[in-house]
């Protein structure tokens, strides 16, 4: 059997964190096991979806490196077939025309409500002749639910769960105006493309017990059902705006990478013993159904930014290099020129090791680009630059011109230690101004590094403008 799992969106808004987990679990299962990954956009809410939200998911499985298989399907294209079904079910004894009016149904809940009943289809159109029916009423069509027993599903996370039938009313299957309902769209769906395992949120697993029913009404094979526990904020409760509960597309532009993110969402709800950092291809390797838990995790955005941060460490300048360049340009408003380029790559090392996000990366990497004294927006590193610091920058400026011969770390640092000396103050006194004149920040790489990297003409050059 080829295993076949299928990410199934509501194209009704931004592809947040929990979809994306899920489309991650589905995605690596497939890869785990040889299988396909498909996508389909369950976009039968006319009113809600959007284009815009479409391209939304589409561009976040895109950045996260989650690529399908075959074409994307939409729900809303295949509603004729969802309609042969209903028929099918129909003519099989399976299911039923029900003529209430919307007046009925509504007072058929007021009464339930009333008598403390829950609410829910009373079944009077079940049994009875479709020639009684009332004129002028369009018929839905309803499933012909168990009414006795049990459905039961052996679920990969949950284990054996069960409902009593009594519990499950008749379904609208099929619309008056001729459109499915989602219930029956997705389990035709799943059947037709061969989804073998349904992966997905244990919101849906109400859902699974009344869409189980219309695959056995069908005799068609039934997936392995995987229902996923949700994700909770820090606080235990469901995750939400308040929790950073944004859109996918909102993690990229704060600058974490796609390979944090992934190790990030797979470590959300499974796990393989200690492991906390893991490759994609080790996840590949490892990743089964029975390491997902079945407690709701916790959603830890400090934990997200320290995993990207190992990632940025271990990436290499080659790749690292474009997504930083490309931020600059973006921050910058324009192109580096060469000598930047190379101040950059030369730089890309130290500065990487003190970032956390791609964003950090960029605003560390930023005094390098351009040639000229760099911007000092922060008002503690301003503080730095009194009268007194000032003239100690001049003097210091005119010591290193006399002094560093050949310019190197080893000779810079020798030199800028003797001056300090020279003038009774500890290093620190020396170093921290002479970052913020550099580097425009009280935090930099090894100050002997940038200044190896800046050159000689550069440093003079911003020394003499911080001090004037």
């Amino acid at each position: 059997m080829t295993v076949v799992t299928r990410f199934a969106p509501s194209p009704t808004g931004f592809l947040h964190i929990g979809s994306a987990r899920t489309a991650l679990f589905n995605w690596l299962y497939a890869k785990h096991t040889g299988g396909r990954f498909l996508l389909r956009i369950e976009d039968t809410d006319r009113a809600r979806s959007t284009e815009a939200a479409i391209a939304a998911i589409l561009d976040g499985l895109t950045w996260l490196e989650l690529l399908w298989d075959d074409e994307v399907s939409y729900q809303f294209s295949r509603a004729a077939r969802h309609a042969e079904v209903a028929h099918q079910m129909l003519a099989a004894g399976n299911a039923y025309y029900c003529y209430c009016s919307p007046k009925d149904l509504e007072e058929m809940r007021a009464a339930q409500r009333a008598a403390g009943k829950p609410i829910r289809y009373d079944g009077r159109w079940r049994d009875r002749d479709p020639r009684e029916a009332p004129p002028g009423v369009m018929p839905v069509i309803r499933l012909k639910a168990l009414q006795s027993g049990q459905t039961v599903i052996k679920d990969a996370v949950q284990g054996e769960v069960r409902v009593d039938n009594a519990q499950l009313d008749d379904m609208v299957l099929l619309r008056a105006d001729g459109t499915p309902t989602y219930m029956l769209a997705v389990v035709v769906d799943d059947h037709d493309v061969g989804v073998t395992h349904v992966i997905r949120g244990d919101d849906h697993l109400n859902n699974a017990f009344r869409q189980v029913q219309i695959i056995r009404a069908m005799e068609w094979a039934e997936p392995v059902y995987a229902h996923i526990p949700l994700i909770h904020g820090p606080d235990g409760a469901k995750l939400s705006k308040r929790h950073g509960a944004l859109g996918i597309e909102a993690y990229r532009d704060m600058g974490f990478l796609p390979a944090a993110m992934r190790n990030y969402l797979l470590r959300l709800g499974w796990g393989h013993g200690d492991d906390e950092i893991i490759s994609t291809d080790q996840a590949i390797e490892w990743f089964d159904l029975p390491g997902i838990g079945r407690s709701p995790s916790r959603f830890d955005m400090a934990k997200l930014t320290n995993l990207n941060a190992h990632y940025l460490r271990e990436m290499s300048d080659a790749e690292l290099i474009p997504l930083a360049m490309s931020g600059l340009e973006a921050k910058l408003g324009g192109k580096t020129d060469p000598a930047g380029v190379d101040r950059i790559g030369r730089g890309l090392n130290g500065v990487k090791q003190r970032s956390r996000t791609l964003l950090e990366l960029v605003d560390n990497l930023a005094f390098y680009a351009r040639s000229g004294p760099p911007a000092i927006v922060d008002d503690k590193a301003r503080a730095q630059l009194t009268a007194d610091a000032k003239k100690l920058l001049s003097k210091l400026s005119s010591t290193l011109e006399a002094n560093v011969s050949h310019w190197d770390a080893q000779q810079i640092e020798n030199a800028v230690r003797r001056f300090a000396e020279m003038e009774k103050l500890k290093l620190g006194q020396v170093a921290q101004p002479l970052r913020v004149a550099l580097t425009g920040s009280t935090v930099s790489p090894g100050i002997f590094e940038v200044m190896t990297i800046l050159g000689a003409s550069e440093t003079r050059q911003r020394l003499v403008a911080a001090a004037g």
